[in-house]
């Protein structure tokens, strides 16, 4: 699988679940991979400490779910309900889900596609 291009990588939340991608030496050569090549990773609620804890964000600003904040400690944490820094697209949790679904279809398709999907969305965007 790390041998695969993928356009973006985007990993889910939850405590429990974001314990076994950090653990996950496979998971973590395909982020690192996926970055080191120019392409975009996601990550929502508990998963963005899966980036710090491997060196994947030094100096990058990042959102993570409040309960995870002190986990983060090689990056600048914003209390913004999603970022984006360079590659990075990172987001709180599930009341955020929409806002970073479409934050990554604006980086990957740009902001006319993220305006279309959104007209049945509705979402509040900035």
């Amino acid at each position: 699988m790390a041998e695969e291009a993928f356009d973006l990588i985007v990993m889910p939340g939850g405590l429990d679940g974001t314990e076994n991608l950090a653990r996950d030496r496979r998971v973590v050569k395909m982020l690192q991979e996926q970055l080191a090549s120019g392409r975009p990773v996601g990550a929502i609620c508990a998963a963005p400490t899966v980036l710090d804890r491997h060196g994947l964000a030094p100096g990058k600003t990042i959102t993570c779910h409040p309960t995870c904040r002190d986990a983060i400690q090689g990056a600048r944490l914003s209390e913004d309900r999603v970022v984006r820094d360079g590659l990075l697209v990172t987001s709180q949790g599930p009341g955020t889900a929409i806002e970073f679904a479409l934050k990554l279809v604006e980086l990957l398709m740009g902001r006319d596609k993220m305006l279309e999907v959104n007209t049945g969305v509705l979402a509040r965007i900035d």
